[in-house]
Parts: C-alpha cells; sequence; structure tokens
C-alpha cells in the first residue's frame, strides 16, 4: 500500500480488536469513579514500579523522553479531568476550566517540537526508522495553527447524568477532523511504524465514542484512549514494531508530503473558519464561545 508495507488481512483484524478495545475502555472508565480511580491510579503506579523500568528502557521504541513525558501527560490529564468531573466545587471555578484546554494544548506542543526536531534526522534512532524532511517542518505549522484555533476555553461543562462526563460544546466536530488529521500525520512523520495503530485505530476510536455515542467528549475520550494506548505500548513496545501484528511504514517521501499537507491545509481551513466566526460575530477569542449558535454547539449545550 501507499501508507504502509504488506498489510493482511490479519493485520485488519488486529485493527478492529485495538480501536473496539479501546472504545470499550474509555466506556468502562466513565462509567464511575471507581473505575477511573483503578484504571488511571492504581494501574500506572503498579505499571510504573514493576513493568516500564524493564520493557520501555533506552534503545527501545518507546525509551526516548517523548513517550515517558507523552504516557504522564496523558494522565495527568485524565486526572485532572476526574477532578472537574467529580468534585463540582472544582468545575464552579472558571478558572480551573480552563485546565482541558491546557493540557491540550501542551500535548499537542509536545508533538510539534518533536516534528520540528525530526526533520533533520533520518535513519534507525532509538529503534524507530526516520525520514525527516520538509513534511516535518508543514505538519509542525499545522500543529500551532491548531493550537490557535482551540476554542471555548471556559466552556467545558460537566453533564448531569450519572457518567458526570466533561463536555464541552465549542470544540465541534471540523476542529475535531482537523485535529485527528494532524495528529495521524504527526505519528506518521515521527513514529511511522507505529502509524497502522497508534496513528488510524487511536483516533477513530474517541472520535466514533465522541460523534456516536456522546456528543461533545471528545477530549475526554481522547485523553483516556490516548493513556490506555501509551501505558499499553510502554508494557508491550514490541507489540507494534515486532509481532505478528506490527505494519510497518512505506517510509515513501510522496506519502509523508502529501499526509502533512493535508494536514496543514485542512488545518488552515478551520483558521479561516475561526477569524470568519470571531470578525462576523464580534468574539473575544479568550472568553466568547467562538461557535455558539451552530448545530454541533447545540446539541452539545
Amino acid at each position: 500500500m501507499f501508507l504502509f508495507h504488506n498489510l493482511q488481512w490479519l493485520d485488519i483484524v488486529a485493527w478492529i480488536v485495538v480501536m473496539l478495545a479501546l472504545m470499550l475502555l474509555n466506556e468502562i472508565a466513565r462509567s464511575s469513579k471507581l473505575m477511573s480511580v483503578l484504571l488511571f491510579i492504581i494501574l500506572p503506579i503498579c505499571l510504573t514500579i514493576f513493568v516500564w523500568p524493564h520493557t520501555a528502557g533506552p534503545g527501545s521504541s518507546t525509551g526516548t523522553w517523548f513517550h515517558w513525558v507523552k504516557v504522564y501527560s496523558a494522565l495527568a490529564g485524565c486526572l485532572g479531568f476526574m477532578a472537574l468531573r467529580y468534585y463540582p466545587k472544582l468545575s464552579a471555578n472558571k478558572w480551573l476550566l480552563i485546565f482541558p484546554p491546557f493540557i491540550l494544548a501542551f500535548n499537542i506542543c509536545e508533538a510539534v517540537i518533536r516534528d520540528f526536531q525530526v526533520s533533520g534526522m533520518h535513519g534507525m534512532i532509538d529503534g524507530v526508522f526516520m525520514n525527516g524532511g520538509s513534511w516535518n517542518i508543514m505538519n509542525g505549522i499545522a500543529g500551532i495553527i491548531n493550537i490557535i484555533t482551540i476554542t471555548g476555553w471556559f466552556g467545558i461543562r460537566i453533564g448531569k447524568d450519572k457518567h458526570q462526563d466533561m463536555l464541552w460544546p465549542d470544540q465541534i466536530w471540523p476542529w475535531i477532523i482537523a485535529y485527528d488529521v494532524w495528529n495521524f500525520a504527526y505519528v506518521y512523520n515521527c513514529v511511522g511504524d507505529h502509524a497502522f495503530y497508534a496513528g488510524l485505530a487511536l483516533l477513530i476510536a474517541p472520535t466514533t465514542a465522541a460523534f456516536f455515542i456522546k456528543k461533545g467528549t471528545w477530549l475526554q475520550a481522547r485523553a483516556q484512549t490516548l493513556a490506555f494506548w501509551m501505558m499499553f505500548t510502554m508494557s508491550y513496545p514490541a507489540f507494534v514494531t515486532d509481532s505478528q501484528f506490527s505494519v510497518a511504514s512505506s517510509h515513501n517521501s510522496t506519502a509523508l508530503f502529501i499526509v502533512s499537507f493535508l494536514a496543514l491545509a485542512i488545518n488552515v481551513a478551520v483558521l479561516i473558519l475561526h477569524i470568519y466566526r470571531v470578525r462576523k460575530y464580534h468574539k473575544n477569542i479568550f472568553k466568547d464561545e467562538i461557535y455558539q449558535g451552530t448545530k454541533a454547539y447545540e446539541e452539545v449545550k
């Protein structure tokens, strides 16, 4: 295939299993406070002490600073979201409501730095093959635009049903799609041999959950599925690089360029929409919800 090498039917089955497992774990995590504590506090502590020092050390495909920062930043996001969901006094403080957008922007920024860093790399580095180039720069710029177009920083709400979901009405589908394409391009650029699972399955799982199971929960689902995936790959890095289910990237320069170009083009389109609504409706980008009044916004609110 253009994007990947030697894709087999077993790989498709494994991909479906991974995506469904992430969606199931997300539903289990959002079901109760107890399950969230077990999955995002107790489990990571056990893995940090007993597993990751042996499986994610130097030389492994998850032994870089980025993977260690990524797993703990994803978990920090989950814990912060749990605090807002389960402690009403915290969610009543409007300044604490900027934590979800901040941790999202921080995670994007990590990836942008890595994209720029990888642009000058070529060859096997830390167990991962890198084919750096202009595509990394394009996608880094797309990531910066993705941060700029985060809206509704003070608009987080907590659902009133038994799940007490963290809802973000202003995070509508154009931005989510732009993020997904950018993030796939990032994974494809920087950890190409992980992209079949960490790029496609890991992005489709929370987007499907937010579009069809509970609207407005994309960031919550994204943080939780990302945390599950990072914990899994830190524990079993060979799954995506050296197992019967591994799917290698083609590392094709044309494929890399096209994917990053699409990410940049789509994020520029969202930026144009963002500027249009800000100017037409005289919105304050720091205080107002830019997409208030749209069908996507009202469905969540």
